[in-house]
This record gives structure tokens, sequence and C-alpha cells, in this order.
């Protein structure tokens, strides 16, 4: 039998990969985000890379779908049990100023959001050094699933994200989505609750360069 160190560490492991491989899932089936994982050694602090697929601000379209622009996504994912507190918010800005710095930006590109992803709640102090922060933030709680979600739902997968917040750097009408898209948290029949995206007062669509080619294909077929 291994060590009980040694169990808590594997354990904490298993956690922590289950939690990343769920969020990857639900940013992509809910929010229109495509992204992979880099954790490791040499990650620079981020546990997943990668695209974030918005309305373009000079969209005319009566349907909130294409065109989009993307939005450079770094995140970490915290599966841990303890609160969230506001140190995690001071070391991710570190992580995206020492990114953006390191890194151009392409004219394909809106800018870099840091994205906290949690699956415990989040003090009022972190929220509030976050809403303070001139970093275009944007956090979301993910408490533990009460029950199995399937892989090709998701619609239940969303009822996974128990909060979204962003700061007025990301969101504000001085911010880098200029105050155009909103998270509206919708209610249903049931009672229950769900944050979604919404441009215009229109909810918008999900949609990613790997979804869009896959409906292709099966159209195709």
């Amino acid at each position: 039998m291994l060590p009980p160190v040694v169990q808590n560490t594997l354990s904490t492991v298993v956690r922590g990969t289950a939690f990343e491989q769920r969020l990857l899932q639900v940013l992509q089936q809910c929010f229109s985000m495509s992204l992979k994982r880099v954790g490791g050694k040499s990650d620079g602090g981020i546990d997943l890379l990668g695209w974030w697929w918005l309305p373009l601000s000079d969209s005319q379209s009566t349907t909130i779908t294409l065109p989009r622009r993307r939005v450079r996504i770094l995140a970490q994912c915290k599966a841990e049990k303890k609160k969230f507190l506001p140190n995690y918010v001071r070391e991710m800005e570190g992580v995206w100023h020492m990114h953006t710095q390191a890194s151009s930006k392409s004219l394909s590109e809106l800018g870099t959001v840091a994205l906290l992803l949690l699956e415990s709640k989040f003090t009022t102090a972190t929220l509030t050094r976050a809403l303070g922060s001139s970093v275009p933030f944007l956090l979301m709680h993910l408490p533990l699933p009460t029950s199995p979600v399937p892989d090709s739902c998701a619609e239940n997968a969303l009822q996974e994200v128990g909060s979204a917040f962003w700061n007025p750097a990301l969101g504000g009408a001085h911010g880098l989505l200029r105050g155009e898209l909103d998270v509206r948290w919708e209610h249903d029949l049931a009672g229950g609750g769900r944050p979604g995206l919404w441009c215009r007062d229109k909810r918008v669509q999900n949609w990613t360069p790997d979804t869009c080619s896959i409906s292709s294909q099966v159209q195709d077929n």
C-alpha cells in the first residue's frame, strides 16, 4: 500500500485532472471557448490556454452567430475545497502581465483575458480584488456536479456553472468587450438558473471552429 502522503498527492492530481477535463467540456459547449490543457513545470502558471470566440463588435447580423473574433484565454483551475482568496487573483495578474509582455497580439485578436475557474466559492474580498483590477478578469464557480453529466448534453453541462462574474476591465464600456456583452442569470421553470452570454439583447449562440467543423461533417454525411 502506498504511504498516505503519496495517496493524498495522487488523489489531488486525479481530482485536478478530472476538474480540468470537465471544464474543457463546459467551456466549449456552453461558452464558445476552445481550450487545451497546458499544465506542467513549464506552463508559466497556466492550466488551460486557447480562444474565446465572440461576435464581431461591428457585426450588423441579426442572429448572434458569425462572424466571430477571438479573445486569448489564460486560465487557472483551482479544484480546492478551501476558500478562494485574493492572493490567487494577484498571482493571476502576474501571469497575465508576463504572458502579454512576452507575446504579440495579431489583428484577429481582441485581447487577452485572465480566467479563474474554481470548484470552491470565491470570497467577497476575492471578488472585490478582481473587480478593481486593470486586468480583464472572468471568474467562474463550478461546484462538484450532483449527478453524472453525459458528454453530449450541453444543457446539463451548463447547469454545473454556479456563478460567473467579470470585471469592468473586461465587460465595462471602456473594457475589452466595450460593454457589448453581458453575463445574465437565466431562470428556468423549475426554479433553478444558469449564467448565459448575451449580446445586444440576444443570447449568444455557442460556436467554435471545432463545433462548426463537426456540424459541417454531419451535414455532409
